[in-house]
């Protein structure tokens, strides 16, 4: 089984810790279930958000998912100007037979105009 990495994002509408709950599982529940993945499949997964975010850690949303026994991390993005507001970004290593071609990365909303080239 190889280790891949899996790539997305979404944009929230406002900073309140439910909506980023609520959006961020959302993001995490299209990612496990586009690419067939369970969370026994997950290595490790990167959260970073841009810096208007303060409601919450994101990785607290896949805590409440049930993932539990991951290792997760939250950072924060580049304060770039002309960037796309409100918006949490991830990267999943996971074990997987897919090629790397079908990996499917996930990009809800407003974020996929983040990465039109790999958005599903």
């Amino acid at each position: 089984m190889a280790v891949r990495a899996v790539r997305g994002a979404v944009q929230l509408e406002r900073d309140e810790a439910g909506h980023m709950d609520e959006q961020v599982g959302a993001l995490l529940t299209a990612v496990l279930e586009r690419n067939s993945l369970s969370a026994d499949d997950l290595i490790s997964i990167w959260f970073t958000a841009t810096p208007d975010l303060h409601s919450d850690f994101p990785a607290a949303a896949a805590r409440k998912l049930g993932i539990v026994d991951v290792p997760l991390i939250c950072a924060q993005e580049l304060d770039i100007e002309g960037a796309m507001p409100r918006v949490v970004r991830i990267l999943a290593h996971i074990e997987s037979d897919r090629p790397r071609a079908d990996i499917n990365h996930v990009y809800l909303g407003a974020a996929a105009a983040l990465r039109k080239d790999i958005a599903q």
